[in-house]
């Protein structure tokens, strides 16, 4: 069995941003089966008054699914990745409307967050993505 290593779990979190919600179970099984844990939640609004929206989303859906503990540990580790990759698409989101994905994936001690958007607005869209990743240690 090959390591899974941090850019391995970056990987898994960007098809989970990336994939339909009705692929969603599919791969949460078979990520499960190699000991990955994983997660999505879709989102869109105003960038700037969307932040901490995302950010609460992600983290409910990460302890719903089991992601990570219910506890401030792995509020934090989530809450922190995810801020990082909302941040990195902030250049092209300031003032625009963002609509998609947050994928989440946990394995070892790599948390990682992708956040996948359309930015824009009307039909006017450019497509960005970040990725946030954090240590964690249970």
């Amino acid at each position: 069995m090959k390591e899974i290593r941090s850019i391995d779990v970056a990987r898994v979190a960007i098809r989970m941003a990336m994939s339909r919600r009705e692929d969603e179970a599919l791969l949460k099984e078979e990520y499960g089966k190699e000991g990955i844990k994983v997660a999505a939640v879709d989102y869109g609004g105003e960038y700037i008054n969307s932040i901490s929206k995302i950010i609460e989303r992600a983290v409910v859906a990460a302890k719903r699914e089991g992601v990570v503990e219910d506890n401030h540990v792995g509020e934090g580790a989530v809450a922190g990745a995810t801020h990082e990759a909302i941040m990195q698409i902030k250049d092209k989101a300031m003032g625009l409307n963002i609509g998609g994905k947050i994928g989440i994936a946990f394995y070892g001690e790599h948390l990682c967050v992708c956040a996948f958007f359309a930015v824009g607005m009307l039909n006017l869209n450019e497509v960005a993505i970040g990725l946030g990743h954090r240590s964690l240690k249970y």
